[in-house]
């Protein structure tokens, strides 16, 4: 999961067939090293079609998803681990390096209280469960902390290490996105030091999920971190322009973040790619 790569919602959140080949051809048009797949329908993707469609365009992919409310962890570790070991398999048939993501729970899963012991000790089991079979499967795991308004479970890459120590498998890594560090750390900086054993992976998103380096994020300080700790996985581009009305629920997007696609990919990707190169992470 090395080097620079962009999330497909900028070109579409529906993998089917249609769907892949726009993506793949954009993502290849824009010289990405990677390309992170949303698995919001694993059952009907077509895995063969998107592992020749990788294989043919020399193109590496990991996967990300969020949990239906019928298999959240927290209430139902067995039906998260089913749901899991569904989307991992298809994963892993698709010739993808990992999957990642809100892996422990739904986006827009909230109790109203912290989360309890109970919550976490089956978030555990599930997520344990989870990193054993994709070990089986030759991909890698991984979690991703979100903000206060989208779960109650894991805000923080601290909490993310608590968690990863908790399940304590060695094919787990630790996602973080600057979207919601920006909410949720006492500093990017502090959060990347926190997570630096088992980071891996890193959404790089601005302040409002819009065209990165036109908000507050402090890309000098992320960087910087970064560099300093050695990050050696990979760096992907967030923004969001293509959302189902379940998922623009569910991040609470209420308007357009961007104009469109060429102000992102024109602005924000040379911003995101510079700024890489200054601190000579790519």
């Amino acid at each position: 999961m090395e080097g620079f790569g962009v999330h497909t919602s900028m070109w579409t959140m529906k993998w089917d067939r249609a769907g892949a080949e726009k993506a793949v051809a954009a993502a290849v048009s824009y010289k990405m090293d990677f390309i992170e797949i949303a698995l919001l329908d694993a059952p009907n993707v077509d895995a063969a079609h998107t592992r020749a469609l990788l294989e043919k365009n020399n193109l590496r992919a990991v996967c990300s998803l969020g949990l239906p409310e019928v298999a959240w962890p927290s209430r139902d570790p067995d039906a998260a681990i089913a749901h899991l070991i569904g989307a991992i398999d298809k994963a892993a048939d698709m010739g993808t390096e990992a999957l990642s993501g809100v892996t422990y729970g739904g986006i827009g899963e909230r109790t109203g209280l912290p989360p309890t012991e109970a919550e976490l000790d089956n978030v555990a089991r599930a997520l344990g469960a989870a990193a054993k079979h994709a070990k089986s499967r030759g991909i890698l795991f991984g979690i991703e902390p979100v903000n206060r308004y989208e779960t109650h479970l894991i805000n923080t890459g601290w909490q993310g290490v608590q968690m990863i120590e908790k399940v304590g498998s060695d094919n787990i890594f630790l996602h973080l996105d600057t979207y919601h560090m920006n909410i949720e750390e006492k500093g990017a900086g502090n959060g990347i030091l926190d997570a630096r054993e088992h980071l891996r992976y890193i959404h790089l998103s601005e302040s409002d999920r819009g065209t990165p380096g036109a908000g507050t994020c402090d890309w000098d300080e992320i960087y910087a971190t970064l560099a300093a700790i050695g990050f050696k996985g990979g760096l992907a581009m967030e923004s969001f322009l293509n959302m189902p009305p379940e998922i623009a629920f569910g991040l609470s997007v209420w308007r357009p973040v961007a104009r469109d696609e060429a102000e992102v990919m024109g602005n924000g990707l040379p911003f995101l790619r510079n700024k890489a190169r200054q601190y000579r992470l790519i």
